[in-house]
C-alpha cells in the first residue's frame, strides 16, 4: 500500500456542508495477501493457540488514535450514488426492524486478532457476512491495514467469532486474502475505512507441543540474517537476539564483535603470570587501566586488592593509584525462538458455523442500525464503562457526519455510548432481527468521539455504504479460500 495520509493526531472540524469528493476507482479493487499458503496460514493459527493461547488472552484493544476531539463530528456530506439496495444474509431478505429490550446477539460478530506496528498482540470487532464461499468478514481498514507502521497489512491476521476469555467456540479462521477501496489502498481516505477479508475454513486444536531453537552465531550479522529467515517462515516466536561474551576467547583491542571486560585481578593473572607492571607488556587483549588521585581515597590500603579481588592499589610518586584489570573478549550472538506446532481440525466454513450478515448500500441518512462490538477503554472522563470481553450492542438512527482532517467528508455517526478501544470494527446493522440474529451490514465503526464535551463517549461514526462499497464487497465475495488442513 501507498502511504500518503495517517489517522494520527485527528482534530477533526465540522462542516455546514460537505466539499465534493473527488472520484474514487471502484474498477480496480486493491487487495494485499495475508497468508498465501497452507503452511502459513497453519504457523499463524499455531501461534493463536500455542502456549494455552496466551497471545490470544494478552491480546489488547488496538487503540490508533480513534478517538476524535469534542465538538469535532457534524453534518457532512454523506449521499447515496445510485439507487438504495441489499445483498441477502444467510437467511432472507425479510428481517424486521425495531428497538426491541430483549435483543438476541448475533452469532456472526467477534473479534480479529492481529500483531501491531509495536510487535504486540492486539483486537478489534468484526462481523461474518454472506458471500459465495461463505468465507467473508468485515472490519475497519485501519483492523487489517498497517497505517501506522506503513506496512501492507498487519501481521498473523485471524477471525475469532463468539470469542470470549481464550474460548473459541467456532474456531478460528486465518486470513488469506484482504479487499479495500482504492482510495484507502492509496490515500488512506477515511471515507474508505472499511476492508472485507476472506477467510480459510476454522480450524481447532487437537494437540499442541513446542520445540526451543538456539544456535549462536560469530556476528550481528549473521544472527540478523538468520533471524529474518525465522521470522519469514513465521514457524518459531519470540525469536531473539543476545550478545554473549566468549570467555575462552581472548581477542586483540578494537576487533570488531569484542568487549572490554573488566575482571578480577587473580582472572587477569592468569593470562599474565609475570606479575602487573605498569608499562606491560601484557598478553594481547588484556590491559590495566589506572585512576590517579592526588589525595588518598578512601579504603586504599597499598600492596593490598579491593574486597571484590577487582582493584590493586599502588603509588606513583605522589599519587595514590586504583588499578583495575580488563580482558577484551571475543563477543558471539546467540540466537533462540520457539517452534510451535498445534495439531489442528477443520471445521468447515465460516459461513456454515455462524452465518452471515447481508450487506445494505444507499440507504437512506436517518434509518435506525443496531451496533455490535467489544468496547472497552474508558470515557474521557476516566470512567470504564466496558471491558471489551463481553460482545455489547446500542441501536440508534444515522446522521451525516465528516472528518476533513482524516480525509473523511462522506461519514455517517449514529448515538453510541461505545469507547473506541475495542468497538472499532463494529458492525452497523440495518433491519436486524433478533429472531434470526442477522440483517445487513452497512457500517462499521472508525472512529468514535464525545460530541457535546460531556467527557463521556457519544457517537460513533462509518463510512457511509455505497455502490462503491457494494463493489469491493462483490469483488471479495467471489473469491475462495479452501482449508488449510
Amino acid at each position: 500500500m501507498k502511504r500518503t495520509l495517517t489517522l494520527g493526531g485527528i482534530a477533526v472540524g465540522l462542516l455546514a456542508s460537505a466539499a465534493v469528493a473527488a472520484p474514487a476507482h471502484a474498477d480496480s479493487v486493491p487487495h494485499d495477501t495475508l497468508a498465501s499458503t497452507n503452511f502459513a496460514a497453519k504457523q499463524v493459527a499455531a501461534f493463536w493457540y500455542g502456549q494455552n493461547k496466551a497471545n490470544l488472552v494478552n491480546a489488547t484493544p488496538y487503540a490508533v488514535e480513534t478517538t476524535l476531539p469534542t465538538k469535532h463530528v457534524s453534518s457532512g456530506g454523506a449521499s447515496a450514488d445510485s439507487k438504495a439496495g441489499v445483498v441477502g444474509s444467510s437467511g432472507d431478505k425479510s428481517a424486521s426492524s425495531g428497538t426491541s429490550k430483549n435483543v438476541n446477539l448475533p452469532k456472526t460478530t467477534g473479534k480479529v486478532f492481529f500483531i501491531g506496528a509495536d510487535k504486540k498482540p492486539h483486537w478489534c470487532s468484526a462481523t461474518a457476512v454472506q458471500s459465495q464461499y461463505k468465507n467473508l468478514v468485515a472490519t475497519a481498514g485501519h483492523c487489517v491495514y498497517d497505517t501506522k507502521s506503513n506496512k501492507a497489512t498487519l501481521d498473523k491476521w485471524v477471525f475469532v467469532p463468539g470469542y470470549y476469555q481464550g474460548k473459541t467456540p467456532w474456531g478460528i479462521y486465518v486470513g488469506k486474502t484482504a479487499y479495500t477501496h482504492y482510495d484507502f489502498d492509496v490515500y488512506e481516505d477515511g471515507d474508505r475505512d472499511y476492508a472485507f477479508v476472506t477467510v480459510y475454513n476454522g480450524v481447532l486444536p487437537t494437540s499442541g507441543s513446542s520445540k526451543s531453537y538456539a544456535h549462536t552465531y560469530e556476528t550481528s550479522l549473521q544472527a540478523k540474517w538468520a533471524k529474518a529467515k525465522l521470522d519469514k517462515d513465521k514457524a518459531y516466536s519470540h525469536v531473539t537476539i543476545q550478545s554473549v561474551v566468549d570467555t575462552r576467547h581472548v581477542v586483540k583491542e578494537g576487533t570488531r564483535d569484542s568487549r572490554k571486560v573488566y575482571v578480577k585481578r587473580d582472572d587477569w593473572k592468569k593470562l599474565n603470570p609475570e606479575g602487573t607492571p605498569a608499562d606491560g607488556p601484557f598478553k594481547e587483549g588484556t590491559g590495566v587501566t589506572d585512576k590517579e588521585y592526588r589525595f588518598k581515597p578512601r579504603g586504599w590500603d597499598e600492596g593490598k586488592a579491593s574486597r571484590d579481588g577487582k582493584a590493586f592499589y599502588l603509588k606513583k610518586g605522589d599519587k595514590y593509584v586504583v588499578r583495575t584489570y580488563w580482558i577484551n573478549y571475543d563477543v558471539d550472538y546467540r540466537l533462540t525462538g520457539r517452534a510451535l506446532s498445534i495439531g489442528l481440525k477443520d471445521v468447515g466454513t465460516l459461513g456454515s458455523n455462524v452465518g452471515g450478515q447481508g450487506l445494505a448500500y444507499n440507504q437512506k441518512i436517518g434509518t435506525g442500525m443496531f451496533v455490535f462490538g467489544y468496547p472497552s477503554g474508558s470515557h474521557p472522563d476516566g470512567n470504564h464503562a466496558f471491558s471489551g470481553k463481553t460482545l455489547k450492542w446500542s441501536y440508534g438512527k444515522t446522521f451525516k457526519a465528516a472528518a476533513p482532517s482524516m480525509k473523511a467528508e462522506e461519514l455517517v455517526g449514529i448515538k453510541s455510548s461505545f469507547t473506541g478501544e475495542g468497538a472499532i470494527g463494529s458492525s452497523w446493522l440495518y433491519r436486524y432481527s433478533s429472531t434470526k440474529r442477522l440483517g445487513y451490514l452497512n457500517g462499521v465503526t472508525i472512529a468514535v468521539s464525545d460530541t457535546d464535551g460531556n467527557k463521556r463517549i457519544d457517537t460513533s461514526v462509518s463510512p457511509y455504504f455505497d455502490g462503491e462499497t457494494l463493489a469491493v464487497y462483490k469483488t471479495a465475495a467471489k473469491n475462495w479460500s479452501g482449508k488449510i488442513v
